[in-house]
């Protein structure tokens, strides 16, 4: 079943292909379904709506027959019957077959973790081929759910990420073209998720495992790294920053105020926050 929602995004119908582990924190999942054909994205960091089942029930219950007012009916849902929704960045986009790739984060699910592992975490782990979702996704190329757009006379691309950000740090990497210089950090949990990439670009990737290295007290691991960091002379940088709202509301300042980067030059997305969850995210925006 698809339905319209406010163009340019609209509902597709969704199962499982398969699954790769990617490393401890990282799962892949490949979907497929009759209405990809109509799904298209030029974005490389393209937010996504999932909506994932209940254990126990066969798909997730979301009452597309109201047509627009989809959303007020499923807020009205019981808490046990609503299909979680959770937001993701596409990986990959394919044709012949169509087919989408979505990594998930896996936080909480090994053993003696810290932090229990939300719905959606848990869900992916145990993903099988046939498993049936829905997305809300773009069915026009170029739209506003794209935050990666660097102006035209940017010399120099920086981009940070943690976990929940490497899906689409790592397609924008990918998709840089031949001269572009990118300075890249990328923070994980595990040595294990660390992951090669394949870019045309004149780019320096680090990878910055939280199991190995330390930060001083109260302060992320990725700031006390990056004001240590030389970046190469720039006229006009551009600066990409993903991940935990905290880190990444820190990291700006130090883009903007240390650095002197204007800040019209500097995307910051915030896609989790520690000890929130989705649901009280939402609730307060």
């Amino acid at each position: 079943m698809t339905t319209a929602v406010a163009a340019p995004f609209r509902f597709f119908s969704l199962q499982v292909v398969r699954t790769r582990r990617l490393g401890p924190s990282l799962v892949r999942v490949t979907f497929g379904g009759p209405d990809l054909h109509a799904f298209h994205s030029d974005g490389c960091d393209q937010s996504l709506s999932l909506f994932l089942p209940h254990p126990g029930q066969p798909e997730p219950v979301v009452p597309l027959e109201l047509g627009d007012g989809w959303w007020q009916g499923w807020r009205e849902l019981p808490d046990d019957v609503r299909a979680v929704m959770r937001s993701y960045t596409l990986r990959a986009l394919r044709r012949e077959p169509d087919e989408i790739d979505i990594d998930f984060a896996l936080h909480g699910i090994e053993p003696g973790a810290p932090v229990q592992a939300g719905p959606a975490s848990r869900w992916a782990a145990a993903a099988t081929a046939g498993d049936r979702v829905l997305l809300l996704g773009p069915a026009v190329a170029d739209n506003r759910a794209i935050r990666f757009r660097p102006p035209e006379d940017t010399d120099l691309v920086v981009v940070w990420g943690d976990e929940t950000a490497v899906p689409a740090a790592s397609a924008i990497v990918e998709s840089l073209p031949a001269g572009t210089r990118a300075r890249v950090w990328l923070e994980v949990p595990h040595a294990g998720d660390v992951q090669d990439l394949v870019t045309e670009a004149d780019a320096e990737i680090t990878w910055l495992v939280r199991e190995e290295k330390r930060s001083a007290e109260g302060s992320p691991l990725a700031l006390d790294i990056l004001r240590d960091a030389r970046l190469p002379h720039s006229e006009n940088p551009y600066v990409w920053i993903a991940g935990e709202s905290g880190c990444v509301k820190r990291l700006r300042r130090h883009f903007v105020q240390e650095r002197g980067i204007d800040r019209r030059r500097v995307t910051f997305v915030g896609y989790w926050r520690h000890g929130v969850s989705e649901e009280q995210l939402r609730t307060e925006g």
